[in-house]
């Protein structure tokens, strides 16, 4: 599967909690991570989820938020990975971040480079990656 999103997540449903309209699947990856994907019913259907199936999860770069100091805030978005940066690339208005989990999954964000400079990304710098379980895209082997 070749797909241009930059975040390309394979896990292992390990809940899916179904509601009226959507379901919460939570999805865990190989160093342990989970990521929480909302999804509708039809979704879950459709594609067969289930816990114990092998899942992929899609997340474009630019939808990553990234955070430095996540201590002492709250979210309403699900997903915050806390990793370490191991690559920053500068470009002309954005950069690309690439932070890496306790586990070694790899998560890229693509923020301005204002905002690296205002949070001292660099390799070595604790950061956070903030992704909403509504931007997280779900899919299953054919």
């Amino acid at each position: 599967m070749k797909v241009s999103a930059r975040n390309v997540f394979k896990g292992t449903v390990s809940q899916v909690l179904d509601g009226a309209v959507n379901a919460e699947v939570v999805l865990t990856l190989p160093g342990g991570n989970q990521l929480v994907a909302v999804v509708t019913m039809a979704s879950i259907k459709s594609l067969g989820i289930a816990v114990g199936k092998e899942a992929v999860a899609l997340v474009k770069a630019p939808w990553v938020m990234l955070m430095t100091d996540s201590s002492g805030f709250r979210l309403s978005a699900r997903n915050c990975l806390e990793g370490k940066v191991v690559k920053v690339s500068d470009g002309a208005v954005n950069a690309e971040v690439v932070i890496q989990l306790d586990g070694g999954t790899e998560v890229y964000s693509i923020v301005t480079r204002d905002a690296v400079a205002e949070l001292g990304l660099k390799p070595g710098v604790s950061a956070t990656a903030v992704i909403k379980a509504s931007h997280i895209i779900l899919g299953v082997p054919a």
